[in-house]
């Protein structure tokens, strides 16, 4: 297959630019994944606009990246693993729990656990947990308001996942030293 562009903000398909400057304002940069996702401005705006739900939503940005590197690992998803490393770090996630979730282990931190470990199943057994993998959940103390925003994040990252499964961007060397492979 042909490689995919890799857009800026100025080179990008109209409809894609007001995604990109807003990631642009988020991250300070336009992360590679974004600038192939501007391919489709109907992907791109999907994107933004759900995580912006997701990141507006009832968890710390602690719990947030969590989610995000367990869905990256669990969808085997090289680039969103090492960029969710990177972040997980900046947000203070304790490194051996960042180790753990790469490795596709659940975090130590209980309610990291329990977040982590829920994300993994849901994406395992798409979507079709027991009331076993639910109760576990709560009763690490989220309510079932949390339990529902874990699909919104589940389904954010999807989008990220598989577009980086399928165009393979290139990574940020800010991110290199999160290299991940399967």
């Amino acid at each position: 297959m042909q490689p995919f562009p890799l857009y800026t903000i100025d080179s990008a398909p109209e409809g894609s630019k007001p995604a990109l400057r807003d990631l642009q304002a988020a991250f300070g940069m336009v992360p590679n994944i974004a600038g192939v996702m501007a391919t489709s401005p109907v992907l791109i705006n999907s994107l933004v606009g759900l995580f912006g739900r997701v990141h507006g939503g009832g968890f710390t940005e602690a719990q947030i990246q969590t989610l995000l590197l367990t869905n990256a690992v669990t969808n085997a998803c090289s680039w969103a693993v090492a960029f969710h490393t990177a972040l997980a770090l900046k947000e203070g996630l304790d490194p051996a729990d960042v180790e753990a979730i790469r490795a596709g282990r659940s975090p130590s931190d209980s309610r990291h656990g329990a977040l982590s470990t829920l994300a993994r199943t849901l994406i395992e057994k798409r979507g079709r947990i027991d009331d076993g993998d639910a109760q576990r959940f709560l009763a690490a103390g989220f309510g079932q308001d949390h339990l529902l925003e874990v699909i919104a994040a589940v389904a954010a990252s999807t989008i990220t996942n598989y577009t980086g499964n399928i165009t393979q961007p290139p990574l940020e060397a800010p991110f290199q030293a999160h290299a991940w492979n399967r």
